[in-house]
This record gives C-alpha cells, sequence and structure tokens, in this order.
C-alpha cells in the first residue's frame, strides 16, 4: 500500500477504459486513461537534440497530420513504444485523440457568431509514424506479425481508385425507426451490425424482428481509402523466382501521393480482411494486407538514401578516386572475365556512372543518362556485358527483344479482379527508374514494340492513354541494348545502313553504338583461345576463391551508387570552348565529306550527338569523384565517340571509291557478264548465277560486289528471302 500518503489525486478506471490487456497483472499494464495523457506530455513536451518542441510546432503549423519517429517515442518512454509496436490498433486511435486534444488546447480562441469567446472547432488529426530500422523483407512476414507494426521496403506497381470507407454507420431500425450509430472497423474491415433492436415494445405493438437495422449512407462518415499494390524490389527476388506483392491500404491524407514505380518504405499494420464472398476458401483463412500508418518515398538513386556509406567506406571510396589509374581499374573491374573490348568497356563504365541531369529554370528536364548500343556478330560476348551490368548496377531490369512486348516495356491497364476497376501497372522501364534497362535481342523487337521506348529514351517519361486512364510516369533509365546485323552476322560488302535494320530516330538517341566484329586473326585468336581455356580449367578453383571477387563486384556496386549520389560535375569553360570547337569542326567535315559524295552520312552528327559527348564527358569526371569535367575529359569522351559511333558511320563499302582500277575494272566486266547472261526482267537463282560465272574463272567476291552495287543503282532486285534475283528495267 506504498504511495497513498502522497496527495496524489485517484480516479476509477471507468467501463469504457477496460483495464489492460488481457491476463496479467492489471496494475503494471498501462491502462488507457494513462495512455492517452502519457500521447499528450509526448506531443506537448517532447525537446528535439536543439532545444525546439518539434511536434507541437509542427501540430501548429500542419492542423490535420503529425509524422512522429518511434525513435522520439522510445527515448522519452519506451513502454509507449512497446506498445504501439505489439498493439498498434489500440493505441493509435488514442495517440489521435490525444492530438487533436493538444491541438485544441494549443489553438487561442475564436470570437464567434454572437460576439463570444468559443472553443476553436478542431478536425481529426492523423500520426504519422516513421522509423530508422531496417526493413523485413516481404517473405519473411507470416503469421507472427499479426496486428504488430512492420516496416517494409518495394516498389508501388499498381494504385486503385479512391473509394470512400465509412467510419461510422448509421443504423435505422425497419420496424420502429429508432436510429443508432455503429463504429466501422478502420483498414479493409467492416462494420459488425447488431441483430436485434433493443426498442422495449409498448402494449399492442409489434416487436421488432431479428435482423432489423437497414444502413443510411448519407448520414454515415466517411473518409478517403486507396488500395496499392506494393511488389519486392527487384534486387531482393531470389533468382528463378516470382516477385512478391502485398495488399496496402492507404487512407486520409496518404492517398494519391504515390504513382506507380515509385519506391516506397512503408510502416504498416500487418492485419487480415475476408476476401470476397466469390472467391471459394475455408472460411478460417483470411487474405493479409498491410494497413499503411507512414509512408517515404525513397530519393531518386538509391533505396535508402545518402546516409548509409559508413566513414571508413567514404575515406576508401575519396582515396581511390584521387588515384592516377583509377579509371584504368575501374575499366579492368568490367566484365574481367571477357577479353578485350577495351572501349567497350570503358563505354559500358560511363554507363553505369552516368552523367548529370540538369533542370533547367522553365521546367525542362535535359537526361543525364547514356545509352548504349552493342551491334554485332554472334559470339563477341554482347549478352555476357549485359549480364554483367545487370548485377553490377544498383537498379537493374534484363529483358529480351522477343519475349517482351511495349506493354511489359513501358506499362499496362489491367483490371482489378475484384472490384471490376482497372488500375496501371509499370513496366521494365518504369521498375527500373533510376538504373539501367539491359535489352537483349533488341533487331528481334517488333517494330511497334521498339517505338514504345522512344519517348522513355530521350524524354525519360512513360505517357500512357489507355482505358480511361491518362497519366505520365517517370522512367529516368539509361539502356544498354545489344543486337545483331540483318543477315546475323556484319557483312563488309554491304552499306553500314543495309546492315544496321534499325530506323534513324533510334539510332540517333543511342550515345555510343559500338560495331562488335568477330575478326579472324591469328595471334588475337590464340590469345582469345588461351583466355577463355583458362577461364574454364580454373573455373573448379575460382569457385572456391569466389567470394573475393563477389567481393569485388560488391565493391565496384558501392562506388557506383556513391558516385551517382555525391558527385553532380559540370563542364568547365576551357572544355566547354574546345567541345564547341569540335563539334562545328566535326559538322564541318560531315558536310564536305556529302558535298564530295553527294550522299549524307549513315548516322547523322547532330546536337544530340554533341549532348551525348557532354554526358560521357560528365561521367568520366564522375568516376574521379571530381566537380568539374576538364578538357583531357572530354578529349577522353571524344576518342570514345570516333571509335564508336562515328566508326559505325563509316563502316562498311564506301560505295566503289576506295577501290583499286584493277579490281574496279573487274567488277565493270563481271556487271557486264551478269547483263548478257540475264535478260530484263527475268530471274535466276543467285547461287547459280555465281557458280556460273565462277565456272567462267571470275572470283566469286568479285561476282557478289557486282552484284551488290547493281543492287545499289536499282538494276537488280532480290525475291524470296535473297535467293532469286530479278533484272529490273
Amino acid at each position: 500500500m506504498s504511495g497513498w500518503d502522497e496527495g496524489a489525486v485517484f480516479y476509477s478506471d471507468q467501463a469504457q477504459f477496460p483495464r489492460g490487456g488481457p491476463g496479467g497483472d492489471p496494475a503494471a499494464d498501462l491502462t488507457r486513461h494513462s495512455a492517452l495523457r502519457k500521447f499528450k506530455e509526448f506531443l506537448r513536451g517532447f525537446t528535439g537534440p536543439t532545444g525546439d518542441f518539434p511536434y507541437r510546432e509542427s501540430l501548429v503549423h500542419n492542423r490535420d497530420h503529425v509524422t512522429v519517429a518511434i525513435e522520439d517515442l522510445d527515448a522519452f518512454d519506451a513502454d509507449l513504444s512497446d506498445k504501439i509496436r505489439k498493439s498498434p490498433a489500440d493505441y493509435l486511435p488514442l495517440f489521435e485523440t490525444a492530438a487533436a486534444e493538444v491541438l485544441a488546447s494549443l489553438r487561442s480562441k475564436v470570437a464567434g457568431e454572437t460576439g463570444e469567446m468559443e472553443e476553436p472547432v478542431t478536425g481529426d488529426v492523423q500520426i504519422f509514424l516513421s522509423s530508422k530500422e531496417n526493413c523485413l523483407s516481404m517473405r519473411s512476414i507470416g503469421a507472427d506479425y499479426m496486428s504488430k507494426l512492420v516496416k517494409i521496403a518495394g516498389i508501388a506497381i499498381a494504385a486503385s481508385r479512391v473509394k470512400a470507407k465509412a467510419t461510422h454507420v448509421t443504423l435505422l431500425c425497419k420496424n420502429c425507426r429508432s436510429v443508432r450509430t455503429v463504429p466501422c472497423r478502420p483498414g479493409l474491415g467492416g462494420a459488425i451490425v447488431p441483430r436485434s433492436c433493443d426498442h422495449v415494445p409498448q402494449p399492442g405493438e409489434e416487436p421488432c424482428p431479428l435482423d432489423p437495422w437497414i444502413a443510411v449512407p448519407d448520414k454515415s462518415k466517411y473518409v478517403d481509402l486507396q488500395t496499392l499494390k506494393l511488389q519486392e524490389n527487384p534486387e531482393d527476388v531470389p533468382t528463378g523466382e516470382l516477385p512478391r506483392n502485398m495488399l496496402l491500404s492507404v487512407d486520409r491524407h496518404l492517398v494519391q501521393t504515390i504513382v506507380p514505380g515509385t519506391r516506397l518504405t512503408v510502416v504498416g499494420i500487418y492485419s487480415v480482411y475476408q476476401a470476397s464472398a466469390t472467391q471459394k476458401g475455408a472460411v478460417g483463412v483470411k487474405q493479409p494486407y498491410i494497413r499503411v500508418v507512414g509512408l517515404e518515398q525513397s530519393r531518386d538513386n538509391n533505396s535508402n538514401g545518402p546516409s548509409n556509406f559508413t566513414l571508413d567506406e567514404e575515406m576508401e571510396f575519396k582515396e581511390f578516386a584521387q588515384r592516377p589509374d583509377a579509371y584504368a581499374k575501374l575499366c579492368s573491374m568490367i566484365g574481367p572475365s571477357i577479353y578485350g573490348h577495351a572501349d567497350v568497356k570503358k563505354a559500358i563504365a560511363c554507363l553505369l556512372f552516368g552523367g548529370s541531369k540538369k533542370r533547367l529554370p522553365d521546367g525542362v528536364r535535359l537526361r543525364g543518362d547514356i545509352h548504349v548500343l552493342l551491334l554485332g556478330d554472334p559470339s563477341t560476348a554482347k549478352s555476357q556485358f549485359l549480364k554483367f551490368v545487370e548485377k553490377t548496377a544498383p537498379i537493374a531490369v534484363y529483358t529480351s527483344g522477343k519475349g517482351s512486348s511495349a506493354a511489359g516495356l513501358t506499362a499496362s491497364v489491367t483490371r482489378d479482379s475484384s472490384s471490376r476497376e482497372f488500375y496501371l501497372e509499370g513496366g521494365a522501364m518504369v521498375l527500373a527508374d533510376g538504373g539501367v534497362v539491359c535489352i537483349d535481342e533488341f533487331d528481334k523487337m517488333r517494330p511497334e514494340d521498339r517505338v514504345a521506348i522512344h519517348e522513355a529514351m530521350e524524354q525519360q517519361t512513360i505517357s500512357i492513354a489507355k482505358a480511361g486512364i491518362t497519366t505520365v510516369l517517370n522512367s529516368r533509365t539509361s539502356v544498354l541494348a545489344a543486337a545483331n546485323p540483318i543477315a546475323g552476322r556484319y557483312d563488309d560488302l554491304k552499306t553500314a545502313q543495309d546492315n544496321i535494320d534499325l530506323q534513324t530516330t533510334i539510332l540517333s538517341r543511342f550515345d555510343l553504338i559500338f560495331i562488335v566484329k568477330d575478326i579472324r586473326m591469328y595471334e588475337q585468336d590464340k590469345r582469345i583461345a588461351s583466355h577463355i581455356i583458362k577461364v574454364h580449367a580454373s573455373g573448379a578453383a575460382a569457385s572456391a576463391k569466389n567470394t573475393d571477387a563477389s567481393e569485388g563486384e560488391n565493391w565496384l556496386k558501392r562506388y557506383i551508387e556513391y558516385c551517382r549520389v555525391t558527385c553532380k560535375p559540370r563542364l568547365s569553360e576551357k572544355a566547354a570552348e574546345m567541345l564547341q570547337n569540335k563539334y562545328v569542326e566535326i559538322r564541318q567535315k560531315m558536310r564536305q565529306q556529302a558535298h564530295e559524295t553527294g550522299r549524307a552520312a549513315a548516322i547523322p552528327i547532330t546536337v544530340r550527338q554533341l549532348e551525348a559527348i557532354i554526358r560521357l564527358s560528365e561521367s568520366l569526371a564522375k568516376m574521379r569523384l571530381t566537380s568539374v569535367a576538364t578538357p583531357e575529359h572530354v578529349e577522353e569522351a571524344f576518342r570514345l565517340f570516333n571509335v564508336s559511333t562515328v566508326d559505325a558511320a563509316r563502316s562498311g563499302i564506301n560505295e566503289h571509291l576506295n577501290l583499286s582500277p584493277e579490281i574496279a575494272n573487274e567488277i565493270k566486266q563481271a556487271e557486264a557478264q551478269i547483263k548478257r547472261r540475264m535478260g530484263i526482267g527475268s530471274h535466276i537463282s543467285e547461287r547459280r548465277l555465281i557458280d556460273e560465272l565462277t565456272r567462267m574463272g571470275m572470283n566469286e567476291s568479285i561476282v557478289r560486289r557486282a552484284l551488290l552495287i547493281m543492287h545499289q543503282r536499282d538494276e537488280v532486285e532480290y525475291k524470296r528471302e535473297r535467293h532469286v534475283i530479278v533484272r529490273k528495267a
């Protein structure tokens, strides 16, 4: 009986505050009344590290919601935060009541209509919880977490329309017209309607039957409710498994804050709802969902924000960036099992680091992402590069051209099975927002699907107008694509246009286009063969040392993430001047070339290519963690641009400018023979024609070249997949 003589005020707990939890010692447990009092004290009296009152301030400024950090609640009263964690559904309404009462006491009285001072009317206050603890994985949440507070991260892939959810349902008795109000469970739960009316019948009056209540929708109270679909982050999904989804329900001030494709971190109450009656299943089996009580959108670049690098890591990264050979070292880390292709590796390093995004005063966005196209022969390690980038980039999605449609790459509109309404689901380009999309077999895509990528590559958004949904989604991604030429192999006898079966519209959107050829050279073949045999022979030994390799990969991933978050380089004045001069010079050369040959170049050099060189210079500066791109960076960017895109524009047969006189003479003879052999309008199999002319002592490659030149002049045309030749007039 200690403590009776303290002179405190005592009160009895009313029936509306049932004691503590079930079982246990009631005195040891927090009663709801004291919890309410403590919540009020917390909101009024919690001081921040600088000595201010953060929650009081935010309540005065935002009258309808306040965000509370669970860590602050921990520091104030550990018992209280434990209660919120264990049974949030009971204590959060108390917290909101406390907030509304505190707000009412903080506001000054206002003059009413009659001129008397009255208490101001305060509405409800919504409490958002935020927490710094680590996220749980969606797969690990099970029955143990039921009705507890959980924190998960993922990508919102779908958002429903806003519905109205009743908080209090007004019921009317059919018989005696008496009215009563029933509270409705929050989230996706319903109201519990009593079976009988408690009206006492007068003599001669008919008693109320069972189930007499009917709901009166106009008199009930409602709040906004929206359901979201959250999918695991692609990097958390185990290989070969489908990503899991989780249903979220958000209400009041959280509705319509999220568009599909956003990365979220969600704090919520794990609860269940009874699925619709149409779905067959046992009565006791319920569908889980999360009732959201706080969410934050992740920053653009990575899911945990820039603060998750330790000081040691930062020191190590800065030290590495100061090394003179940092650029070469980074390029050697890319695709270490692939031999050669030094320039392709450098380009992929640039793609992983990316340039700087810019936002102009008039709201126009300039992209900082670099797009690379690898075009070339089979077995030149193109897909290997794509797989490597998928593993190394902080956010990456890998798709193959044949197996992906336009809707799968951009966004699709699907119909919800239960509510029959349409909603948006983001595709690969939306899910990889802030990362890289790797598209293999780019040439095998259907042309109408390839067009869907145009907007995503240049404007970095995806616009949709389908089924009554009109919206714009973000897709700030880099694209790394691999393609084969038309005939499967790169044919040196054809011009660049004939080899590359892609439209100029999509080619001009790629910053770097590499033509990867399988050149047969004795020395090189020997080196490649020994490299591949070494890789296979040491494969068994390497799996033992695997941890080292994965550590290097992991280090590279962290370094890329760090550079992308912390460094936003700009061009220096000298570099800008140099760029301008070089660009004008290249355009001049191109004009001269077009003037001399009378034909335009295959790959045009336009302002887009100038922007590409600027982005490359910035990404080269970003690798060294410098904030200014110098003339050296511009030099290297130009070199990369020259060995890739400009080289691709020049490749292939240059009409017949570069032929020696003897060969030109032989080609003329071959043309005369072909014309003699084929009359106008006649057709013959290509194989047979070549065989006949080789029997006459001509070289096969000369005959093929002659045919090609005649085809370009439109004197012959190919039919039946190039097997049959027809001579035209």
